[in-house]
């Protein structure tokens, strides 16, 4: 991926240095030819075509955006209420994911969702330990971390 990006950028001066001028319209321009051509290229570089892993992080950051939201007005609607009815409890969560790095993106994007805390990971990384500040189900919150965050680590994962 990096050295697509790079090839890109060389692509994108080599553009503009044909063109004799170094403005942005023209550098711009140069980029997107570069892409193309990298694109029809993409089978004697090493790795997948490197636009599709930025779409996939792209995806990431709106999948956590929009939990992030809903994990807000969630809390917020136990705070505003006038009498506190919550049931904090203690889960293990199944992780499938196998890079270490995969692992440590899970707990901090659940740690920084409001109303859960990944507390603890076991020494395989196969579980993580999470704290909800309203437990309902944990077969529930496991389905929708697994839906959400895991699947969408797996695809950036993804070579």
């Amino acid at each position: 991926m990096a050295l697509q990006i790079l090839l890109n950028f060389l692509l994108a001066f080599l553009w503009a240095a044909m063109n004799d001028t170094f403005e942005l319209p023209t550098l711009i321009m140069g980029y997107i030819m570069g892409m193309i051509a990298i694109y029809v290229i993409r089978n004697f570089l090493p790795g997948s075509f490197y636009m599709i892993r930025f779409y996939r992080i792209i995806k990431l950051i709106v999948v956590f955006i929009r939990e992030l939201v809903i994990a807000n007005i969630t809390v917020m609607k136990i705070v505003l209420k006038p009498k506190i009815n919550v049931h904090p409890g203690f889960y293990a969560y199944p992780c499938e994911l196998e890079e270490d790095w995969e692992v440590v993106l899970l707990s901090s994007l659940i740690t920084l969702t409001p109303g859960t805390v990944v507390v603890a990971i076991s020494d395989d990384y196969s579980k993580l330990y999470i704290h909800g500040v309203h437990l309902t189900d944990a077969d529930e919150e496991i389905k929708g971390i697994k839906s959400s965050f895991e699947n969408v680590i797996k695809e950036v994962g993804q070579p």
